[in-house]
């Protein structure tokens, strides 16, 4: 276990390296994008600043000459913001200069035949072409212009390939930390159920000694006490050494998820503006393999936080001090069928008090939890085939009482009559949520009172749970 938490450390600070890395390559990528959207963004503005002069030129129509204006304005600031984003690129600064150069002799040229058409000297103006290097001054601002797009295309190739390896690398840290946290919650739980079970057997002995063994008693009693510090040692490792790891992966995996997403969204841009770049591995990973995979983690640390706060409740219902007081177990089963009312008719079953149930001087509290958890059991797994019937009964048989809660329902196997009761063992289909915690921490309570419980049952047909308590709890006034 040890091992297991160094290890999940160890991946929540790979998973976090990975993450600002991921996002670095994120904001190269999209740095590609913008200069090539920027390049195309003036290589527009000077073909069209071109045609509308020559428009002007060839049509004496003043439109053209004001779009050819406006379009001339709108060159500079678009070569300065190619230029702020390719700063920090020696070729492309280069070429901005060679840009600058060939820009300015052709807006020379413009103006020029644009106020020659303007005084009225048109046909000199359209001699002019044959005779002006205009020409070869687009096609060298063309080649300057293709030269640049095809340097971010393989920056971006580049850039794109890095990410392909982070994603990989990142796709094997979520493997691998899902892995990790089934192998420790395996271990863990395997742990817990062990203890538990040396825990009841301890408490099965103890009841089974008779007053003359008082050697006997004290010898089990204290296997029973090192058997608890050993369940409260194991509970604060869960409740801190487990639960920090745990947190630190649930809170990577939401990050992650939020990059995974926006890496999903370059992909989608990519096969929008230039899906020649998106490669079937990148288009896999960002739509199926990630969410698959942060899924599956996901998944795993909430089951796990689930089962922490199950055993966490059951240890803190062990330390709890029993209060002896006088019980009408009418009221408290009058209570439990009220608050369960909803329920059992949204499901078509109904609870039934079997009235007069005998007084006891018990932990009210705790008989409140045992009734609550079987009868909402019953409830939960009514049979389909006809309508539900629960029945909460009683009586008093010398110095105990004994209370049975018995349905129609499903019933339960005979095989898993002792296993309902062991901790996350559940019976028959698992359609209803749960985590096998509800009749384990019945028994413990009922030992606690001095009590047991049983089940008996017919596959199909139904269930009676019988619950025997003393009919007065010693006010012990020390946890157990």
């Amino acid at each position: 276990m040890v091992i297991g938490f160094a290890g999940l450390a160890l991946i929540g600070i790979a998973a976090a390296l990975l993450t600002a890395r991921t996002s670095e390559h994120t904001q190269w990528v999209n740095h590609s994008y913008q200069v090539e959207v920027s390049i195309g963004r003036l290589q527009a503005l000077i073909e069209q600043a071109e045609t509308t002069r020559r428009g002007y030129v060839l049509t004496g129509h003043t439109s053209y000459a004001d779009n050819a204006r406006a379009t001339a304005a709108r060159i500079g600031p678009a070569i300065e913001a190619v230029a702020a984003l390719t700063a920090d690129n020696s070729r492309q600064t280069a070429r901005i200069a060679g840009l600058r150069e060939q820009l300015a002799a052709i807006a020379a040229e413009q103006d020029k035949t644009i106020a020659l058409t303007r005084a009225g000297r048109r046909d000199e103006a359209v001699a002019s072409f044959a005779a002006e290097t205009g020409f070869r001054r687009m096609r060298a601002v063309r080649g300057l212009l293709s030269a640049m797009l095809a340097d971010e295309r393989s920056l971006l190739a580049a850039r794109d390939a890095a990410q392909q390896s982070g994603l990989q690398t990142f796709w094997i840290v979520l493997v691998a930390s899902g892995v990790l946290i089934v192998a420790v919650a395996a271990v863990s739980l395997a742990a817990i159920t062990r203890y538990t079970r040396d825990l009841t057997t301890a408490r099965d002995r103890l009841q089974l000694l008779n007053t003359d063994l008082e050697g006997a008693v004290a010898e089990r009693t204290a296997d029973l006490s090192r058997a608890n510090e050993e369940i409260q040692r194991f509970a604060y490792i869960v409740s801190h050494d487990l639960r920090s790891p745990l947190v630190n992966v649930m809170g990577f995996t939401s990050e992650l998820d939020a990059a995974r997403q926006s890496l999903a969204d370059l992909v989608d841009a990519a096969e929008q503006t230039a899906p020649e770049i998106v490669t079937d591995e990148a288009r896999l990973a960002a739509r199926e393999d990630l969410p698959e995979a942060i899924g599956f983690i996901r998944t795993s640390t909430q089951k796990m936080d689930r089962l922490i706060n199950a055993i966490l409740k059951l240890s803190r219902e062990g330390r709890r001090v029993m209060t002896p007081e006088t019980l009408p177990l009418d009221e408290i089963a009058a209570g439990v069928r009220d608050s369960l009312s909803h329920l059992a008719m949204e499901r078509g079953a109904e609870i039934i008090v079997d009235s007069p149930l005998p007084e006891l001087v018990s932990d009210r509290l705790a008989i409140e939890q045992i009734l609550s958890n079987l009868v909402e059991n019953a409830v939960k797994y009514l049979s389909p085939d006809r309508p539900g019937r629960i029945v909460i009964s009683g009586q008093r048989t010398r110095d105990r009482v004994l209370i049975e809660v018995s349905d129609n329902g499903r019933g339960i196997a005979a095989a898993d009559h002792s296993r309902i009761f062991d901790l996350f063992r559940r019976s028959g289909t698992q359609d209803q949520p749960g985590e096998g915690i509800g009749l384990a921490h019945v028994r413990a309570l009922a030992y606690r009172l001095g009590g047991t419980i049983d089940v008996t049952s017919t596959f199909g047909e139904g269930s009676i749970f019988r619950l025997s308590l003393p009919l007065t709890l010693p006010d012990a006034g020390t946890t157990a």
